[in-house]
């Protein structure tokens, strides 16, 4: 007969008869996890075939994955249950010998008893494990016991704060009401007043009609005049004051309006500002009317940057560029048709800006490249130049002249250099105040 968790039940062949009922989960699980540790010590000759296939597994995997085949098979081959109880006996001797002399250790875990028993197979073997299968369904009965005592605690609890809850919104309720009702007293006693006014007045009115009906047409004419003018004031009144409401309304709205575009132009201004700044490579502060008569006084001494090295100083462009906010003006098809002329325009602008792009990540200094835009057409788009400025002559106007404009349009006193081996370009420029590059210097430089 087979159990319904795995377990077959004991065949009547085994010392001391068999089990009648299922073991308990808890003990099919230990002796389950017995015979996987047991598994992978077997050799493969001893190994049963049906296991065989998991005997390589980690034996917590074995357990997991093949835990019904495990414990049919402890069941039904009692060679492969003889070698699992001649662990447990090795592991545990003295539970083992108590078990064969009828003896349950008291401090013994019940679960690791019962799996002993069952392994073991002494005589009464079936008896033990009745015996703490009881002893375990009455921990969990009383356990069981013990949560629902929780509960009930727990739900008595909650009856009461319920309880509480509920008188307290009563007493405030109560109090509300109390005040509700002297509330309306005292409305009451108000209502009875006016109404005692409300007669005095109804009197005088009446004395008044009366006294009125003796007064000659003229004045009741004179009266029902003003009365008429009284409802035009009110009417103007009312108007006037919608009107001032619309008003406040369309102010109110106006003012969220104007503050929204106000929010809008400032980011907007802001977001140029930052953007000019760094496209002019502005300095962070504003100088002083001070410091304006300062470099007004020093402008005569300025010299251009890196003075004191010769022109075909291979150290001559870090110097310059190692300079505060010093900016670069390369001569685009100068520089190219030097080093390498062979190449296409497209080429020879795409090699050069690459170079460059290195340069300017490296030494942080603001490179712009001109070329002349006369025999392109339409300038490229190139977009993928992100540190250094590209430019193009506009049609009437040489990448010389546009690069001279470039230079007169720095401010004095700010390090400058122009790389071109055009001897106009580096007269012109000189005169501005520039130190002057050599093509075939800066393409040492770039290593092209």
């Amino acid at each position: 007969m087979s159990s319904e968790n795995g377990v077959p039940a004991s065949s009547a062949e085994d010392a001391g008869g068999g089990a009648d009922r299922p073991l308990p989960e808890a003990v099919r699980a230990r002796v389950i996890e017995y015979g996987s540790d047991v598994l992978g010590g077997l050799r493969e000759a001893d190994l049963p075939p049906v296991l065989r296939r998991v005997a390589r597994f980690e034996p917590r995997r074995r357990a997991r994955l093949a835990g019904p085949q495990i414990a049919a098979q402890l069941e039904a081959d009692a060679g492969f249950r003889a070698r699992v109880a001649e662990r447990v006996e090795q592991v545990w001797p003295e539970l083992a010998e108590g078990l064969r002399k009828g003896v349950v250790p008291p401090a013994a875990d019940p679960v690791a008893v019962a799996a002993a028993a069952y392994l073991l197979r002494p005589e009464g073997w079936s008896d033990i494990v009745a015996r703490i299968r009881e002893e375990l369904d009455r921990r969990d009965s009383v356990r069981e016991a013990d949560e629902a005592a929780d509960t009930i605690a727990a739900l008595r609890r909650q009856v009461e704060e319920a309880r509480n809850e509920q008188r307290a919104e009563i007493e405030r309720l109560r109090g509300e009401l109390r005040e509700y009702r002297s509330t309306v007293a005292d409305l009451r006693r108000r209502l009875h007043g006016e109404r005692q006014r409300a007669k005095a007045a109804v009197g005088e009115a009446e004395q008044a009609i009366a006294e009125a009906a003796d007064r000659t047409a003229t004045t009741t004419i004179q009266v029902n005049a003003v009365e008429a003018e009284n409802r035009r004031l009110r009417n103007r009144l009312a108007a006037a004051e919608a009107q001032v409401e619309n008003a406040r309304r369309a102010a109110r709205a106006g003012r969220s309006a104007d503050e929204a575009r106000l929010r809008v132009l400032l980011d907007v201004l802001l977001e140029a500002a930052h953007g000019l700044r760094r496209e002019l490579a502005l300095p962070t502060s504003i100088e002083s009317p001070a410091d304006l008569v300062s470099d007004l006084s020093r402008a005569g001494a300025a010299a251009p940057p890196g003075q004191g090295l010769p022109d075909d100083d291979p150290g001559l462009v870090d110097e310059v560029l190692s300079l505060p906010r010093a900016h670069l003006l390369v001569d685009g098809y100068n520089v190219t048709k030097t080093g390498y002329g062979t190449l296409p325009l497209a080429d020879q602008r795409g090699r050069l800006l690459t170079a460059l792009e290195g340069l300017a990540s490296r030494t942080k200094a603001e490179i712009t490249c001109v070329f002349d835009g006369a025999d392109v057409g339409t300038p490229p788009a190139l977009s993928a130049t992100r540190r250094v400025r590209v430019l193009f002559s506009d049609p009437g106007e040489t990448a010389d002249e546009l690069i001279v404009r470039l230079v007169r349009a720095e401010p004095h006193g700010r390090p400058l250099a122009v790389a071109t081996s055009d001897k106009e370009i580096v007269t012109a420029v000189r005169r501005e105040g520039a130190r002057t590059l050599s093509s075939p210097l800066l393409l040492r430089r770039l290593g092209g």
